[in-house]
């Protein structure tokens, strides 16, 4: 009996694993691997493969294994890098516990109650992001405010020496810029940014150039707005518009606009916000001469 469960086991790994690496090719092919599909789904069908399959005593814990091995391959075999796995990693965890406390819930010996209701609540969860119909609202603008310790216009004039990331979260493997050329605040004026190359966890994947390319849209005394050109930095994560420079010789505001691209809004919208605010920070920082 116990090699038989253990081989239904294995047998329930591999078919989650299977599944999971087919849905993942239909949802990339249909253009919805940033939406709650996929990231809901995915764990979703991870969960409902091993109960099917497996039928182990705790489902918990063996979608819990699956989940973790599926997360190691999905860097050498599908490319994806450091910065994607670490903030996808808690949702899928949560999605599969909540599908897997689900079926050990349905599989005792109880009274089912309310609680049989998580499962279709969970589906719904999952459309956000497939349509307009769908989705939450993703502009957004977050804004940081340092001391201004030196002339902001003449800074933002010339181009930036970019100093490393102080930031916890900005150090965790988001684009670093190591250079910039361009000067001037005129309307048109352009900033030529390269950043580090993206590494993914891809076998035998090479490092990819990154740059941006940044045009001054307002010129005003105390204030400067630039926006995005062309993108091949950030653009697999959000897509940034804007970089407003306010100043007003005592303080120097940077607020960023930007549109999200990933669901669920309710698990990407605050890491989402709370990583661009940090890089609000080090813009202010890296122009306000407090470095």
């Amino acid at each position: 009996m116990e090699r038989k469960a253990a081989r239904m086991t294995l047998a329930g790994v591999v078919s989650a694993l299977f599944a999971a690496m087919v849905v993942y090719r239909l949802l990339h092919a249909g253009g919805l691997e940033q939406t709650a599909v996929f990231y809901v789904g995915v764990p979703a069908i991870i969960a409902i493969t091993v109960v099917l399959v497996a039928k182990p005593r705790s489902a918990l814990g063996v979608v819990m294994a699956v989940i973790t091995v599926g997360l190691a391959l999905a860097g050498p075999l599908l490319g994806e890098g450091i910065v994607c796995l670490v903030f996808a990693a808690p949702l899928f965890y949560l999605v599969g516990a909540l599908f897997g406390t689900f079926a050990d819930y349905l599989s005792a010996e109880r009274p089912k109650g309310p609680q049989i209701l998580a499962a279709p609540l969970l589906m719904l969860v999952m459309l956000e992001g497939t349509g307009e119909a769908t989705s939450m609202p993703r502009d957004e603008m977050v804004s940081a405010s340092v001391a201004a310790a030196g002339d902001v216009a003449a800074a933002l004039a010339a181009p930036p020496r970019f100093a490393p990331f102080t930031s916890t979260v900005l150090k965790l493997g988001f684009p670093r810029p190591l250079s910039a050329s361009g000067t001037g605040l005129e309307p048109g004026a352009t900033r030529e940014i390269v950043f580090n190359p993206r590494r993914s966890l891809g076998i035998g994947a090479k490092p990819e150039p990154r740059s941006m390319t940044l045009r001054v849209k307002e010129s005003a005394p105390g204030r400067v707005v630039f926006e995005v050109a062309r993108d091949t930095t950030l653009a697999r994560w959000l897509e940034l518009r804007e970089a407003a420079f306010t100043w007003n010789g005592v303080r120097l505001t940077v607020a960023l606009s930007y549109r999200r691209t990933f669901d669920p809004s309710w698990y990407f919208g605050p890491i989402q916000s709370y990583a661009v605010t940090e890089a609000a920070g080090y813009l202010a920082q890296t122009f306000a001469g407090a470095r």
